[in-house]
């Protein structure tokens, strides 16, 4: 008969032991505890053993009924929690096995003396406890060891004189240096086996944090190659819309001649790496300026000064990038294999920009300087630079300008238009 894939998806029995029952879905402390207790529990099932075997070599001066019976009830008990996967009842019944089997051992024998200190076996539960449960769950462990211990010593005190050595003094003190030794011994082993631990849960987060700063990183890169810098760290830090007026920003549009008539004979694929690459070089310009790209509208190409950190002389930075921008074209064929021209058009004066959307956000402009700008854009020729009369009056003293141009602008009217060739020669 086949397994359901919920057979064949769920932990076999030695699995779950092997991995002492720690679930996928359990967190860092939650697989420590287990991985600590079951650690505990296979070291003094270990150690109970040998314990065992010395006592039957003692013969019968000595009974190995407890330790046997310590061992089978430790071991019972894993596997009764490897069975059910309760944790919580396996933490609370392997603690207390472990801190009231010892002193039921020494009552079974007699005094302290008699049963070579076996109580400290019971110390393994409050130290288990203080590593499991933290020093508030840990406190009523240790008190409950130094009662019994306590009363245990105010018993043999009053009892010391009336009952006869049933172990001899020589076998009481080999087991008192057995005694300790294992019980420093495996305190030892668990303390170390749970800062190994730590430090591999330590080493975990570190890697986590590396990896979340790296992402963090790019996710940062990525808001800042879509917002400016300032208004990156607004959205960053508040849920409030970003909406502001600037009084004086200069606004530069870039159109691609004839591109539809361009790209009708490639294939998608094509197109885009042709767009890529020069809309790449666009932004190694904007960068390069001190200039904060707007967006990309089909094959147009938008670019703003005097928003947030822009270069301080922005107008003429606009005006820098928009010669390279043409010139590129013309002289660099390796971005434009396809022998593109452009058409420029700038406007500068007052607008408003802000965040749009939610989801799939982006950065925006609006106001008559923005029409401007992308209307005397839409009437230019190709390879020429258009400005309205504000950027003309503004970059006239350092750039050189053609005679203007009258043009007529839909929902403006007639404009006067200035055509930038270039900066004006040193000297």
């Amino acid at each position: 008969m086949k397994r359901s894939n919920s057979d064949t998806s769920r932990p076999t029995f030695a699995e779950r032991l092997r991995t002492a029952g720690i679930e996928p879905t359990d967190d860092e402390q939650l697989r420590l505890n287990k991985s600590l207790l079951v650690f505990a529990t296979g070291i003094v099932s270990v150690t109970s053993m040998v314990w065992l075997n010395i006592y039957w070599v003692l013969g019968p001066q000595l009974s190995s009924t407890y330790p046997f019976a310590f061992n089978l009830l430790l071991v019972g008990n894993l596997l009764i929690y490897i069975r059910s996967g309760n944790f919580e009842f396996f933490r609370v019944s392997q603690l207390g096995l472990l801190l009231f089997i010892p002193f039921a051992m020494q009552w079974s024998i007699g005094t302290f003396i008699d049963a070579s200190g076996v109580v400290l076996w019971g110390l393994l539960a409050p130290v288990g406890a203080i590593l499991m449960l933290g020093p508030r769950g840990s406190l009523v462990w240790f008190l409950i060891w130094v009662f019994f211990t306590a009363l245990s010593g105010l018993v043999d005190y009053y009892l010391i004189g009336l009952a006869k050595p049933t172990v001899p003094l020589r076998t009481s003190v080999v087991f008192f240096a057995l005694n300790f030794m294992a019980v420093s011994s495996m305190i030892y082993m668990l303390l170390r086996h749970s800062i190994l631990e730590q430090q591999k849960i330590r080493g975990k987060l570190e890697d986590a944090y590396t990896m979340l700063t790296v992402e963090q990183a790019r996710s940062e890169r990525l808001l800042l190659n879509i917002l400016p810098g300032p208004v990156a760290e607004r959205l960053k830090n508040s849920d409030q819309t970003i909406a502001d007026g600037f009084a004086d920003v200069t606004v530069m549009f870039a159109d691609i001649v004839n591109f539809t008539q361009v790209a009708e004979g490639m294939s998608p694929s094509q197109v885009f790496a042709m767009l890529n690459r020069i809309f790449s070089a666009f932004d190694e310009l904007a960068e390069q300026f001190g200039l904060d790209k707007i967006k990309t509208i089909g094959d147009a190409y938008m670019v703003a000064g005097g928003i947030g950190g822009s270069a301080e002389n922005y107008s003429a930075a606009i005006a820098d990038m928009a010669v390279a921008m043409r010139d590129l074209l013309r002289n660099d064929f390796a971005v434009n294999s396809s022998h593109l021209e452009v058409r420029i058009g700038m406007g500068t004066g007052p607008v408003v920009a802000g965040v749009v959307g939610k989801k799939k956000f982006i950065y925006d402009l609006w106001g008559d300087t923005v029409n401007i700008a992308s209307r005397i854009t839409s009437e230019g020729i190709p390879s020429m630079i258009q400005t309205d009369v504000t950027t003309f009056k503004r970059l006239n003293g350092d750039f050189e300008f053609d005679e203007p141009q009258v043009i007529y602008l839909k929902g403006k009217g007639e404009m006067t238009v200035y055509r930038l060739v270039g900066r004006k020669a040193l000297g």
